[in-house]
């Protein structure tokens, strides 16, 4: 089988694929005419995030048999449509929900113990105690969107915290890990100290987390986004930080990235994205939240293993 890297991953997956006799390629170009010409020649496609593998993309690749992303998300992929086409899609979620669900927990205690605001004033000589006085996760209530690989591996890291956490999964049957609590979203709205995502991006969940939905929730929150940056309107995220119906925000993702997640354009994006760059209760990172070494490692290996059960 004759095997296309389009993206750049950890090599574990490339020296397996080779040691099984798979003839391996790279694509380093970002043009995609230029890919669409040689797609048909490939029976797999090992990707991360720089095309969009749509109708008129997989109607050039003839040949093609997988197609294996190095990540949880497949909103860059149609689905449905390459497997009317007979062509399996592969990911790799349990490489990065370790990973994931460390981020999350190392942002939300940045956030509630004001790290990064008096990490910043320290270094200028500032010495203030009384007003970064933090909040312990103890006995607070956290309620996550999402139960799939991420959901539950933030959930069983949170657990040593001694916080009640609330799920609410939608495609979920009952939960049976003892540590979380499986609701409905009305419970999550009326208890939730801090609300977490863990979703896909779909249409179902495009601007899941829009004013109206913020606006049930009975005590002001926190709020924690490491899915995808359009589950969450921007707009709406700023309105609620100024009537501090939300305290504050870990971000990890933004709605302003581009497909590739590679880069953003600062001088560029809208006011809602330069307050929060401003703002001393929010905490942003560029899309890392399962990008760690061993991540990389791992997701590939996930990878090679689903590859080679059904190809080998």
């Amino acid at each position: 089988m004759k095997i296309l890297f389009v993206d750049t991953v950890h090599p574990y997956l490339e020296e397996k694929l080779t040691e099984k006799g798979f003839d391996i390629s790279h694509f380093t170009s970002f043009d995609r005419e230029k890919f669409i010409s040689i797609a048909g020649n490939y029976d797999g496609f090992i990707i991360r995030s720089k095309f969009m593998l749509d109708k008129n993309m997989l109607d050039h690749c003839k040949q093609l048999k997988f197609i294996a992303r190095a990540g949880a998300g497949m909103e860059n992929i149609d689905v449905s449509y390459a497997q009317k086409l007979g062509i399996e899609c592969f990911n790799s979620p349990e490489g990065n929900r370790d990973a994931v669900g460390e981020q999350a927990i190392g942002m939300l205690l940045m956030l509630l113990n004001h790290l990064k605001k008096a990490d910043i004033e320290v270094r200028q000589g500032v010495w203030i105690r009384a007003e970064n006085r933090g909040h312990e996760l103890m006995g607070k209530t956290i309620g996550l969107i999402g139960y799939g690989n991420t959901g539950s591996k933030f959930a069983k890291k949170l657990s040593g915290f001694e916080c009640e956490i609330l799920v609410y999964d939608k495609y979920k049957g009952e939960i049976k890990d003892p540590f979380v609590k499986n609701v409905k979203m009305e419970e999550i709205f009326e208890k939730a100290d801090i609300l977490s995502l863990h979703i896909p991006l779909t249409e179902e969940t495009y601007y899941l987390v829009n004013e109206d939905f913020i606006s049930k929730f009975k005590k002001p929150i926190y709020m924690i986004n490491t899915s995808r940056g359009k589950n969450l309107n921007t707009s709406d995220l700023v309105k609620a930080l100024q009537s501090k119906k939300v305290l504050g925000a870990c971000l990890d993702v933004l709605e302003y990235e581009s497909d590739s997640f590679e880069h953003m354009n600062i001088a560029k994006m809208p006011e809602p994205i330069q307050y929060l760059l401003k703002a001393d209760n929010v905490i942003i990172t560029p899309h890392i939240a399962g990008w760690t070494h061993e991540s990389n490692y791992k997701m590939s290996y996930h990878l090679a293993e689903k590859i080679l059960a059904k190809f080998s």
